[in-house]
């Protein structure tokens, strides 16, 4: 008869808590898929490569070049899907080993124990010193010669010279360029041209990342709209949008209010023309 535990026993306890805790990558889609957005999106709002954020969402860190360079994109990456960054950073440092530790600075002490190396005398360094010195010197000397003769020069033609001449008269100053144009404010949108398309889009309620492109798909923005802010674009033929959080935005078309009503978290892609407001 033994005594003590059986084998069963002293089994290792399934820690169901690390099981149960969702991973950086995994936690990074779902917010992604919650806030409507696709990888392409993502990928356009934040300038990450989509190769990039797929492996990023599987929890493959390898593409991204080093743990630096995973950390910068997982705080870009969160902030796109409106999660705070932090505790994934801090979750992506406990699974890899944490920041570095910095390196301690060598005591003060230690330098005392490296003896300076005897050296002689640099006569190779005493040679040019001196040799600059004699220039120098003979320099001075021209220099000092010829200034005085040109003080007696002065003073023999200061009888002949007629009154002093009158200060020149300052440059007229040149035109200064026009100020660039700042943003266009409401009345400015109201009396837009015929001739144009222009869409302001605002987010008084709430934040959305939103992108605009003109007839030629040539992108005018694309970026996060914060709360309190708006946006004007102009073209000729028309605008294209894609709005992250269309339920934040409040769109105006050639001077008119858009009245859709999306609803938030929705995303809408929208081209508005000439004709408008008609929803794209």
């Amino acid at each position: 008869m033994s005594l003590g535990n059986s084998p069963e026993d002293e089994r290792p306890f399934r820690d169901e808590s690390q099981e149960a805790r969702v991973s950086v990558g995994r936690a990074l889609r779902q917010a992604r898929i919650a806030a409507g957005l696709t990888v392409d999106d993502v990928s356009s709002a934040t300038r990450v490569r989509i190769a990039i954020v797929h492996a990023i969402e599987a929890d493959d860190f390898a593409p991204c070049g080093g743990d630096v360079y995973a950390r910068g994109h997982l705080r870009t990456l969160a902030k796109a899907v409106h999660l705070d960054p932090e505790p994934l950073i801090a979750q992506f440092d406990a699974e890899h080993g944490g920041r570095p530790a910095p390196t301690p600075a060598a005591p003060l002490f230690e330098a005392e124990r490296i003896r300076p190396e005897r050296r002689g005398p640099n006569w190779t360094a005493a040679m040019v010193a001196a040799i600059v010195v004699v220039i120098g010197f003979v320099g001075f000397t021209a220099v000092k010669g010829g200034g005085s003769d040109n003080d007696a020069k002065s003073q023999v033609t200061e009888g002949a010279t007629p009154a002093a001449s009158k200060s020149a008269a300052p440059a007229p100053a040149k035109d200064k360029p026009a100020e660039p144009a700042g943003e266009p404010t409401d009345s400015a949108i109201a009396a837009a041209p015929q001739d144009k398309v222009t869409v302001r889009v605002s987010a008084p309620e709430g934040r959305s990342w939103i992108s605009a492109k003109d007839h030629n798909g040539r992108m005018l923005f694309d970026g996060l709209l914060n709360k309190g802010e708006s946006k004007t674009f102009q073209d000729s033929t028309k605008i294209n949008l894609i709005l992250g959080d269309a339920g934040a935005i409040q769109l105006y078309v050639n001077g008119k209010k858009i009245e859709d009503t999306f609803q938030q978290g929705s995303v809408q892609r929208l081209t508005y023309t000439k004709g408008d407001p008609e929803a794209g």
